[in-house]
């Protein structure tokens, strides 16, 4: 609809035939079939100024709806001339944010009308921003774009879903209400159904408007077919450049350009051609240029015509080292730039053009201008193609005939994102608006435009327009055709010679368009009286009397008549769908007896897909019937839940799980527990005595209050393990001292072996000397204590003793030492040997009066006697070991040094070799008798499958402890085994609920908060490892709290963790079992901890032999010899490859397959991740995983491995269109750079989702046989696999983030924000340090990709010494000690939330974890 504001008078007054379409719209909801400029607008703004009145103090506003953006400011500025309502425009370029829900609050509440484009209102409608029963009017613009997938549609979608008395008024305004005239009454009645509306036409005032809007005169104008050559033109810029000789590496669609140059050469000639050419290769080599320099190729985009942005670009390409290949267009560019570019007005060419250099098309159109040309000229040529459009706007100017008659412009579509994707850029919405004012003030007044010139924009009548491309549909013609609407106005058909096809279809519409307005006007009068009966239809009594009502016993939810349709609408609506397919409606048939067909998105039988109800009085009555019959039967199939909802999960929500057991509140569990720990260090009435073996031999006894497990393991190179317990028989009267005598030998053994100092509690275990038979010596433990501390008696040592017997120096207590011999040769007096460290001293005596003197007080040393030579012995006191048996996190002790000391001031220990060797192991064989005792008695207490000892002490141990091995690994594991274990169970459970609504159950049931209430529930936390690994305080003891002399075992300590550690925990046991005893295991484990697995029976047993075997389609034939599997059951397969838009009523879509397929592929590849690579963290594992199961990556396989682009079943021709142009570039790719990269590639997630639900299909046609499925999608994905490592690089925000937190910047942030003042929308990112923008704002196809660029180049940028940002010049963070805490204590809250990294903190936050993931 086009209406010149310039042209109106301050009031309007209607026309008659304006005023009749205005009445029968205040009846009902019409389509106002009226031609182009004929005021259909002007009918709008009546409506608008009515529903003012009638609807004044409602609080409702009135919408006008747009098809295109241009379109907004045009019908908003009329309105507000033509009403003194407040109007208010928006699009998607000006649009507040849709999270700003304060904003839009604001902007609707402060307007009257509001014009905007279709999508925006989609949007407010789809985010609650304002609801339709608070819409009086809506307008639709255009309206013959509600079909499909527009966003018209949509919104009328929720039009229907709005209670009918609270449905505003629709008015539809088209000039083509027949889209289709192959089935004109179809077209019709679709329209009609869609927009809730009749379509009507002028019936008593046609004279009036045909006088008011006339018909141009048609014309025939033919061409000669384009010759092969063109003698006059001489030169090639094609055979200068020679494309197809560039090497693989260089970007560049050299076919796709040729064919594009070819079709230009045979539509404008060679002049036309080459300049395509030129424009193509140079916008290409600046596309290099600045990708080679970092400038946004969305910034390039919007500013390419520029003058300046042009020069500047230009120049570009000499400052940055390009392949020689690239220079070397460049310079042939160069020769050609006084022929295509014209540095003073860059809209035309700089050359005059021959004419002879044009094509025969091209010669006619310019006969054609000439011809046709007055002093008052505008007219418009329609072409095809956007560079078609550019080149012809800068040529015809320039050609000798025109020249001074002709000034031209271009208006073409919006076009792709940047210049990468289209060979000659759209137009901004700002330039088109430009152009289209600059024809209307007539400061140009020929336009070369695209089919965005066909309706809407606000044009004055022309007296020309010509179609210089064939007419493809029946709108293209009618639309064009309305932009010629003087009564003198010519409409020309340019037709090629010979082609009878274009003349046969210029025909066909030409001739059926009075046949088409006939239906319409004819069906409207016809339809009158129909109508008029429909409005008044009334219940019919007996119906009422018949109706039903259904309540639910257990909530008292109502079922009736009026709500069943409603809640059918509702189910639909939430099926997921992507971009590509319409939201799902069910559809009714029939009419006194109806019949609903609800979407085969919907997993349901087909028997329960339709419906049929009861025979009824009126056709209103029958539909509600059937809905009323299709919810009641749904809600039996738990498809509904007891309220009458659509199920998301069972009855009581997010506080039961999906088998409907209470998930307990764990909002009053703090961040960090303070728990009791099962521990079996005790005293006690009964002790149970240990044989520990080094290397084999039995060395010492280990006695404690609980019967502990034998276990073995390798400390400092020893192989140490523990026999079976046996109780202690202590004498009846000698019990007291025996035990005394151990807890003294015990206390001695520490202080000269492990801690160094005293220890005041009672102790709990003890390491004791035992005899030949393996008792506990008790003579040797009281020799050995009668001097704890050593003694100076050195008559029995002898050199049987040396290097078995550990002394001690007086003036050095705490520091053991290992004697040697004894130097009899040597006394203090002694010289000491060069090189020794007393030789700086004339004697020994000397040394030790130098260094031990202490406050001027010097040791009493003694003159004569001998002296020791001895070794140091250094404690022991970490209890790490090595799950493996290897060495542990152990470091390399250093070259024992030889010292020399008076023996008078020495004293030896009685104690073996063997005892102080076993008590040097002591902590590590503590520790793991502790990590080994808790593991089985979690599995014995749990009710736990028998799990591996060493896989399950690392599922129990937490980071914190610093054991060399933690739950992290097996966490990461145990995460896919929850959700592939979790989401097989509820697969089965509810066949009938879609992807949506098992997402929204997998999501409650593996969440933290489910975990950490599942964890509570089995006490999980009585049996975590957080110990630290020093000794240096003996932690064997009794707690202060606690009564030594109790005679009941006391097998609990006290411990404290974070919250945090107990879901981990539960999934690395998850972990754990699963690598024990594969899924089947696992099942047992989750089943025993109270997760939603189902039970513990195999998934064989449980749901095999479900599907008959039925026959595989000859097309999945090549398919399965890939995937080296047969399918049973060939639907499931058909069913794997069917998209929700091919709306096949025998067979759902593959979206439950999916589902299914992504938890199957997560846990493939964390398997063999965490098989390949077991040295590697979690975080390195996690972000290898997240590499694979990508979309890009998955499409990558999904194309290249098994082709499945080619089986995919599509109903949707943009979904088909893009997976078609985005095929190539995944072939194209490699699995190295589109696992390395793929946050740069952005396919349709169509191709991902395929090889998801095919692998899916695998595991459910295999009787969920894990281990079978898991081969065929390893050998599926084995060229994504074989790339991954531990060391793959990060993307650009992760790795900023890192690199963040290496360098102890806490001050930094992303920002998002406007790359032009006038809109309100976010298209852009910066990176801001210390308030400072260090790269200014990046423009992307989209804001994640926009982010990684930025970050990539921020990352340089800071990095850069001689940069002006570098971050050692502006980051001050690391004297700023409140910031790091502040990022700790983030990142240590117990509850994940999502950090803002467009804050300081946020971003600080999120850098440590990822920092931490490493």
């Amino acid at each position: 609809m086009t209406v010149n504001i310039d042209d109106v008078n301050e009031v309007l007054l209607p026309r008659r035939y304006q005023e009749e379409i205005f009445a029968r719209a205040q009846a009902s909801n019409v389509i106002a079939a009226l031609d182009t400029g004929s005021g259909k607008t002007y009918i709008s703004t009546l409506l608008i100024k009515w529903i003012s009145v009638r609807d004044a103090g409602l609080g409702k506003i009135m919408v006008f709806l747009v098809p295109k953006v241009a379109l907004v400011d045009q019908q908003g500025d009329f309105i507000a001339k033509q009403t003194t309502l407040r109007v208010s425009k928006c699009c998607g370029a000006t649009a507040i944010e849709m999270t700003d829900r304060v904003g839009w609050k604001k902007e609707i509440e402060g307007a009257d009308v509001l014009v905007m484009t279709a999508q925006i209102f989609l949007n407010i409608l789809t985010h609650s921003h304002w609801s339709l029963d608070r819409v009086s009017l809506m307008v639709f613009d255009e309206c013959h774009h509600t079909r499909k997938n527009h966003a018209y549609n949509g919104i009328m979608r929720e039009y229907f879903q709005t209670p009918v008395h609270s449905r505003p008024k629709i008015f539809g305004m088209t000039a083509s209400p027949i889209w289709n005239p192959k089935d004109a009454v179809e077209s019709l009645a679709t329209l009609e159904r869609n927009l809730d509306a009749k379509v009507i036409a002028v019936r008593q005032h046609v004279e009036e408007l045909m006088g008011h809007s006339p018909k141009p005169e048609e014309l025939i104008h033919e061409y000669a077919a384009p010759p092969d050559s063109y003698p006059s033109y001489t030169t090639s810029l094609w055979e200068r450049l020679n494309l197809t000789k560039l090497p693989p590496g260089i970007d560049m669609p050299i076919e796709n350009i040729r064919t594009r140059y070819e079709v230009t050469y045979s539509s404008l000639g060679p002049f036309g051609a080459e300049l395509y050419l030129y424009t193509e290769i140079r916008q290409r080599i600046i596309q290099m240029v600045n990708q080679a320099t970092g400038v946004d190729m969305e910034y390039l985009g919007i500013n390419l015509s520029e003058k300046d942005n042009d020069d500047r670009m230009h120049s570009g390409v000499v400052d940055v080292q390009l392949p020689p290949e690239i220079q070397a267009l460049d310079l042939v560019l160069s020769d050609y730039r006084n022929y295509f570019e014209d540095d003073e007005n860059p809209d035309v060419v700089p050359v005059a053009v021959n004419p002879k250099w044009c094509s025969p098309k091209v010669q006619e159109l310019i006969d054609i201008l000439f011809a046709h040309y007055s002093t008052e000229f505008q007219g418009i040529v329609f072409v095809e193609q956007r560079h078609v459009a550019a080149c012809l706007s800068k040529m015809l100017p320039r050609v000798r005939h025109l020249s001074h008659l002709i000034k031209s412009g271009q208006l073409i579509g919006h076009g792709a994102n940047n210049v990468s994707k289209s060979q000659v850029r759209g137009m901004a919405l700002r330039t088109q608006q430009d152009v289209v004012r600059l024809f209307r003030e007539r400061e140009i007044n020929l336009l070369i435009a695209t089919s965005v010139a066909e309706e809407g924009l606000d044009f004055p009548a022309c007296d020309l327009v010509i179609r210089f491309d064939p007419l493809q549909h029946m709108v293209g013609y009618l639309q064009s055709r309305g932009r010629a609407r003087h009564k003198t106005s010519k409409f020309v058909i340019m037709v090629q010679q010979g082609l009878a096809t274009h003349m046969a279809r210029y025909k066909a519409f030409s001739e059926s368009e009075p046949h088409l307005r006939e239906v319409y006007q004819k069906r409207d009068t016809q339809a009158l009286g129909a109508a008029e009966e429909e409005e008044e239809e009334r219940d019919d009594p007996a119906d009422l009397a018949e109706r039903e009502r259904y309540v639910v016993p257990s909530t008292g939810a109502v079922l009736t008549y009026n709500s069943a349709i409603g809640l059918l609408n509702h189910l639909c609506s939430l099926i997921p769908h992507d971009k590509y397919t319409p939201v799902h409606l069910p559809q009714y048939h029939g009419e006194f007896v109806s019949t609903v067909q609800l979407p085969s998105s919907l997993p349901l039988p087909i028997k329960h897909l339709i419906h049929t109800g009861p025979s009824k009085r009126s056709k209103k009555e029958a539909k509600r019937a059937v809905a009323f019959l299709a919810v009641k039967r749904l809600h039996s199939l738990e498809v509904f839940d007891d309220y009458l909802l659509p199920a998301q999960s069972a009855s009581g929500g997010d506080n039961e799980d999906a088998d409907g057991r209470p998930i307990q509140d764990v909002s009053e569990v703090p961040s960090v527990m303070d728990v009791q720990v099962r521990d079996p260090w005790t005293r006690g009435k009964v002790q149970w005595l240990h044989v520990v073996y080094i290397d084999g031999r039995p060395t010492a006894g280990l006695v404690t209050g609980t019967l502990l497990p034998p276990v073995d393991l390798v400390a400092n190179g020893i192989f140490v393990s523990t026999g079976e317990g046996r109780q202690v028989d202590f004498d009846a009267g000698d019990e007291w001292r025996q035990r005394r005598l151990m807890e003294d030998f015990m206390r001695m053994g520490l202080w000269w072996c492990i801690t160094g100092r005293g220890i005041t509690l009672p102790l709990t275990c003890y390491l004791v000397p035992i005899t030949r038979t393996l008792q506990i010596d008790y003579a040797a433990a009281e020799r050995s204590v009668l001097h704890p501390f050593g003694t100076y008696d050195w008559g029995g040592i002898g050199e049987e003793n040396y290097h078995r017997t550990l002394v001690m120096f007086n003036r050095e207590l705490g520091r053991p030492l290992l004697l040697r011999k004894i130097r009899t040769d040597i006394s203090p007096m002694s010289v000491p040997p060069p090189g020794a460290r007393e030789s700086v001293f004339p004697t020994y005596r000397d040394y030790w009066l130098h260094k031990y003197s202490r406050k001027g007080v010097p040791p009493d040393v003694p003159k004569d006697g001998p002296c020791i030579e001895a070794t140091s012995y250094s404690r022991h006191t970490s209890c790490a070991y090595a799950l493996d048996n290897g060495e542990g996190e152990t470091n390399a002790a250093p070259a024992p040094v030889s010292v020399v000391f008076p023996q008078g001031m020495c004293r030896w220990a009685a104690l073996s070799e063997e005892m102080y060797k076993t008590f040097r192991v002591l902590p590590e064989l503590c520790h793991r008798i502790t990590d080994v005792y808790r593991a089985h008695i979690a599995r014995m207490e749990l009710g736990l499958p028998p799990m591996t000892d060493d896989l399950f002490v690392q599922a129990l141990t937490l980071p914190g402890a610093n054991a060399g091995f933690n739950n992290q690994r097996l966490e990461t594991l145990g995460d896919s085994v929850l959700k592939l274990s979790t989401v097989v169970h509820l697969f089965n459970k509810f066949p009938h609920r879609h992807e949506g609504q098992l997402d929204m159950l997998r999501r409650n049931c593996v969440s933290n908060r489910t975990l950490l209430a599942r964890a509570k529930e089995h006490g999980l936390e009585h049996y975590l490892t957080s110990e630290p690994q020093s000794m240096r305080m003996w932690r064997y003891t009794v707690p202060p709290n606690v009564d030594a002399s109790d005679p009941v075992p006391h097998r609990v300590a006290p411990k404290s963790y974070p919250r945090r550690s107990l879901q981990d925990c539960m999934e690395a046991t998850l972990g754990a079992s699963f690598i024990t005893g594969g899924i089947g295991m696992a099942l047992r484990a989750g089943t025993a901890l109270g997760l939603s697995f189902g039970g513990p029976l195999p998934w064989p047993a449980r749901y095999g032999a479900r599907l008959p075997k039925t026959a595989v389609s000859s097309l999945f034939l090549p398919l399965q010899e890939k995937l080296g599997y047969n399918f049973h059951n060939g639907q499931l397969l058909l069913e794997a490859v069917t998209h929700p838009s091919f709306g096949a009523a025998d067979c759902s879509s593959y979206q439950r397959l999916e589902f299914l397929g992504d938890a199957l592929i997560d846990l493939v590849v964390m398997r063999y991740l965490f098989v390949k690579f077991p040295r590697a963290t979690s975080g390195q594992l996690s972000w290898a995983r997240s590499r694979a199961v990508c979309g890009p990556a998955l499409a990558s396989a999904a194309v290249k491995h098994l082709g499945l682009h080619k089986l995919l079943l599509v109903n949707n021709v943009e979904l088909s269109v893009a997976i078609g142009k985005y095929v190539p570039v995944l072939e194209a790719i490699s699995n190295e750079d589109i696992i390395n990269n793929a946050w740069k590639q952005d396919p349709p997630k169509a191709i991902s989702d395929v090889l998801e639900s095919v692998l899916g299909a695998v595991l459910v046609d295999s009787d969920y046989n894990f281990e079978k499925a898991s081969a065929i999608a390893e050998l599926a994905l084995e060229d994504l696999l074989v790339v991954l490592s531990p060391d793959l690089p990060r993307d650009p925000v992760s790795e900023l983030m890192i690199w963040a937190a290496q360098s102890g910047c806490r001050k930094i942030s992303f920002r998002k924000s406007q790359s032009r003042p006038e809109i309100k929308r976010n298209d852009s990112i910066s990176v801001i340090v210390h308030d400072i923008p260090v790269v200014k704002p990046i423009m992307a196809p989209n804001l994640s990709l926009a982010k990684g660029l930025a970050a990539e180049r921020a990352r340089i940028v800071l990095d850069d010494s001689t940069s002006d940002y570098h971050l050692e010049k502006i980051c001050k963070c690391r004297e700023d000690n409140a910031a790091q805490k502040a990022a700790t204590e983030a990142v240590e809250k117990d509850e994940a939330r999502p950090f803002d990294d467009e804050t300081n903190e946020g971003f600080a936050a999120l850098s440590q974890i990822r920092h931490s993931e490493r």
